[in-house]
This record gives structure tokens, sequence and C-alpha cells, in this order.
């Protein structure tokens, strides 16, 4: 750690970034080679797997990519992916990585959804692709028969009016070494769309350096990964860049086994998950802090699930948000009853924009919250408010060049020397051992002052409040700025509003009703007496009846609120939060409705 005379502080991390891979396809070929009979990419078919070995993997991605090179399609002309994780994705995706071809994975609820056409549509015209994959033309059949998608050539696993991926198959695979030969670490890999939490979705220009560097700076920091062959069972989406560069890359580059999971955290939908980690009992535990819960909770009645689960289990990661304590104590307590001791439990902190890892966890902490130190190669800026809450800037060979046709947004992006402006904050654990990493403290784009000049720190806040009002809210948003008091508009849980009786009208903004208000203004009581002033003391509360619009923008697709997005669309209902006559409002010491 150093500090400049204007107060930054640098962090670098003390190992030194090894040479690198210099395209994906070295990884495929090196393992083809080595491990030709181990599974690569593997999904469920009926009661038993598809599994398609490295071997199989790189003869098929050789095929596909002479078909997708006599279709015309290059660097110009990308190929956007509707569909989610499949294998046929996974080897489409790693052909056109083979010969240059851009992909652009999208989320399927752009297309699923009706609503949220609006961005697929938006995207599509800035993309402007050559083809356009699904799973299924008929489930795909809304968004491939809309205008800015009439015309294209449809690649498919089935359906009909596409290519199938049994042709794209039976490309001359020694049609592809020229091209092959030509993929370097700046050639274009993917464009991966950022979710659009904070503002309007932007297109990460993601090469293949960045990808190389990432899994080479995180081998190097977890060393484990090298001394035993990893395996995943992973539902995390591959346009994102946590399930589709870190997860997939890190199979690949290791020689690994990815077991993709139709499951998800939800209701219903956690039992695949289950049935699945069961079956194949991973080496590496990748997931969201409310999947652990729910597969904890699991655990704890099901005990050939829970000793599947920690058998072979090296490493347990979380990330999306800090693992719950309880939660992290109980994964401990099991695998200690299980094997004996506990997995490393780890984070980190990444972005769409790095590809994502900067800083990880590699060493036993105590606790969740902490995201670790700076990888090899990454130097970190941090600049220090009067409280040692410091935003946090990022520069590497893993950070991207740019955002997809928008310069605008691009150089906005860099500082004077170079360094990512991520709009993150964080704190050192110690600020005489910066050997002992970093915690997250939010988001400095979402934070304001109120009208006495106090700075509300929003996602802290957000986070307390969502667990103060719990089970009422299912998520809120937090109100105030330039007003003397904080206020939250909360979009209440359906499972609460159905217990409740309530059917809300969206027309009517909010929900005014006496059952839930009591519910509502106890949770608030409680909270304010464990606020320790007014930077942290939510005074007035409101419920949504809308819930919040995916089509909007108010949602993104990893069902993350756009704080500031919905606070815009919604600025007169704002407006009513802060009119102490309108009888929707519920305030702290507020007696005036008995």
């Amino acid at each position: 750690m150093s500090t400049r005379p204007d107060g930054a502080i640098i962090l670098r991390s003390k190992i030194a970034l090894q040479p690198a891979a210099a395209k994906t396809s070295d990884w495929l070929r090196d393992w083809a080679k080595k491990t030709p009979a181990a599974t690569f990419l593997a999904e469920r078919s009926g009661e038993g797997w598809r599994e398609v070995a490295y071997g199989e993997a790189l003869e098929a991605v050789r095929a596909i990519a002479a078909s997708l090179l006599g279709l015309g399609l290059g660097p110009d002309r990308p190929i956007v992916v509707l569909s989610g994780n499949s294998v046929d994705h996974g080897l489409l995706a790693l052909a056109a990585q083979y010969v240059g071809i851009p992909l652009v994975p999208l989320a399927e609820q752009y297309s699923l959804i009706p609503g949220a056409h609006g961005r697929l549509v938006g995207i599509v015209e800035q993309v402007r692709p050559g083809a356009v994959f699904v799973a299924d033309t008929a489930k795909f059949a809304s968004a491939l028969t809309l205008d800015v998608l009439k015309g294209a050539t449809v690649l498919a696993t089935s359906g009909e009016g596409a290519i199938l991926m049994d042709e794209l198959l039976s490309g001359d695979s020694a049609a592809t070494d020229a091209a092959n030969a030509a993929v370097g670490p700046d050639t274009l890999a993917k464009i991966v769309f950022t979710s659009g939490s904070t503002s309007a979705p932007k297109g990460v220009l993601t090469t293949h350096r960045m990808l190389c560097v990432n899994q080479m700076q995180m081998g190097q920091v977890w060393p484990f990964l090298r001394k035993r062959t990893p395996r995943i069972v992973d539902w995390l989406p591959w346009n994102h860049v946590f399930g589709g560069s870190h997860n997939f890359n890190l199979m690949l580059s290791n020689g690994g086994a990815l077991y993709i999971d139709e499951g998800k955290p939800a209701p219903g939908l956690i039992d695949r998950s289950v049935r699945n980690i069961t079956d194949i009992a991973p080496t590496i535990a990748f997931n969201v802090p409310i999947a652990y819960a729910l597969l904890v909770e699991r655990m704890e009645s099901d005990a050939g699930f829970r000793r599947a689960f920690f058998e072979d289990l090296d490493l347990i990661f979380y990330a999306g948000a800090s693992l719950p304590a309880d939660t992290w104590q109980k994964l401990e307590a099991m695998a200690v009853a299980e094997k004996g001791y506990a997995p490393l439990m780890s984070s980190s902190w990444g972005m769409t924009e790095t590809s994502p890892a900067n800083l990880m966890v590699h060493e036993v902490i105590e606790r969740a919250g902490i995201v670790g130190v700076p990888l090899p190669g990454v130097e970190i800026k941090l600049l220090p408010d009067e409280d040692m809450r410091c935003e946090i800037r990022v520069k590497g060979p893993n950070v991207m060049p740019g955002y997809f046709r928008d310069d605008r947004r691009t150089a906005d992006a860099f500082d004077e020397e170079g360094f990512l402006i991520t709009g993150d904050a964080m704190r050192l654990r110690d600020g005489n051992d910066p050997d002992r990493g970093l915690t997250f403290d939010g988001r400095i784009a979402e934070d304001f002052k109120l009208a006495t000049g106090t700075w509300v720190h929003v996602s802290k806040l957000r986070l307390a409040a969502l667990a103060g009002f719990k089970p009422v809210a299912s998520d809120l948003v937090i109100a105030g700025h330039d007003r003397s008091e904080i206020g939250a508009l909360i979009f209440a849980s359906p499972g609460t509003l159905r217990t409740m009786g309530i059917s809300a009208d969206p027309d009517a903004g909010l929900i005014d009703h006496p059952v839930l208000r009591a519910a509502v203004e106890e949770r608030l009581a409680e909270m304010g007496q464990q606020s320790t002033g007014s930077s942290n003391r939510i005074t007035r509360v409101a419920v949504l009846a809308e819930p919040a619009s995916l089509g909007e923008g108010e949602l993104t697709d990893k069902g993350n609120l756009n704080q500031q997005k919905v606070l815009k669309r919604r600025a007169h209902l704002v407006a009513r939060l802060y009119d102490d006559a309108d009888p929707a409002v519920i305030r702290i010491g507020d007696t005036s409705r008995g």
C-alpha cells in the first residue's frame, strides 16, 4: 500500500502476474490433448446427463466455426444469443470465439416477457447481428417475429425456420485453421451487456486478453484449482459476467466439468438444484446468498443431499450480496459435521467491465462482507473521504477497452490516469494492514444528501431496511434527496398481500389498507428505535401498488432494482410520500389514524 500526496491510496498484489493464454481456444486445445475423454459440459437429459468431453467439444467447435464462417459471420456480424445456458449455447460460444466472431448473450427475459421487448429491440438495433441463436424457435417465436429480427439468420437447437445444430456440426473443420490463427489477445470475444441496475445497459467490449488474464489471476491465488480437477453444478446465467465469463472459463481453463443446473433459487426450481447437486457432488459451490439460504434449509432435513454437497467441496463462493451470518454459520457447522473441516469461504469484487474479478478472498476469513485483496496485475486506487469510506477505481489487463459503439460513455468511464471509475465504495478492514483486505460499502452513485447536508449511504441502509421490513417487503427504494427526512417506497411481498387478503390496484399508486399499515408501522417503529441518527433513520414509508417493471427498466434481468429509475418513473409517488396529508403514507409515531 502507498498513500500519495493527493490522499489517494494505491494497492497492488505482491504476486507477479504470470503469462496468460492468448485466446480461449488455447485452453480447449490443451485439454482436448491432455484429457480428451474428460467431461467438459453437461446438461440434464431425461434421468441422466448429456455429457460432452473435451476431445468431442474441440471437434464440435471447429465444425460449428466453419459453418459460421460459411454464413458470412465475422467481427462486424456478431451472433446474438436469446436463450439461456445449454450445451449447444456453450459450443456455439466457443466456436464463435475460435474464429473471431463476437457473441452477444442476452437475458432470456428480454425475449420471453413481452413487456421487456423494448430492451431487446434497443440492443439488437445497436448490435446489428448477422445471426441469432435460440434453443427452440417455438419458445422464442414472439421475439423472432419482431421487426428488428425479421430476415435474420436463425440458428437453433430445435424448431422450424432455422439452421439447426446438426447442420452446423457438418462444417469442414479444416476451414477454421487460418481464422483461428488470426485470433489474438485483442480480438473481441464477447459483447456483454450490463444488467442496468444503475443506468441503461451498456455493451462491454470483452477481449480474449481480458478473459484469459482473469483466469490466470484467479488461478494464481487459488492453487487448489491446479491440484484437483474442479467440478461445478451451476445455474448462473451466461448473459452475465459471473456465470458466463467467470464460472464457464474457470472450468475451461482448468480442465474442469460444468454441469448446467436447470434449477434456480426459487420455489419448485430449487428442487432441481438439490437433485443435480446430489447427483454430481461439486468441488466448488458458486451461488448467491438467497440460494445458499434455501439450500441450507433443505440440508437440515435431507442427509443425502447434505453429504453430497460437502463430500468433495473445496470452496464455497458467494456473490451478489453479503452472506447472512446465520447462513454462514450453518454452512460451516454442517461441513465440519460431514467432513471434519469447513471449505474455504470466499467472495470477490468485480464488474462486467473487468471480466470480472479484481479483488478476491484467498485466505480463511471469519465473516461475510470481506471482498479480498487485489489480484495479480490489478492496480487499485482508493479515494477516501473524511470517514475513510473510499471510492474504488481499478486498472489492469482484465479491464475493458471501452463500451460498444459508445465513445461518450467510454470516455466518462476512465479518469485522467486511466483508472476505471467504478462508482463503488470500499473500506480497509485494517487501516494499518492492507493485506487484510477490503470490505464493500455500497454504491456511491446511489448516495445522496439530506437538506441538512447529512450523507445517506443508500446501499447499507437499504439492506438494513429490507431486513427490518421482512417479510412485508420483497424490495424497496430509499428516497430523501434534498429533503429533511429519509423515506422508503416498498414493493410488498405477493405472499404477504395474499395472506392479508389484499388485492392491489396498480392505478391507485399506493396501497392503503389497515392490516398492511399496522404491520409496516410496527416494523418502522422498531427500526426507528435502532437508528443512530438522521443518516439512517427512515421516518416515512408508503407501499407501492404496482410491481417493479422490467420493461420500464425499473427491474434488471438479474432481478435487481434500479433505484434511480424507480424514483424517476414514480416521482409523483415520491411527492406523495412526503405529503403528510396523504392517507397512504405511514410515519413514525403517526397516531392520526388510530
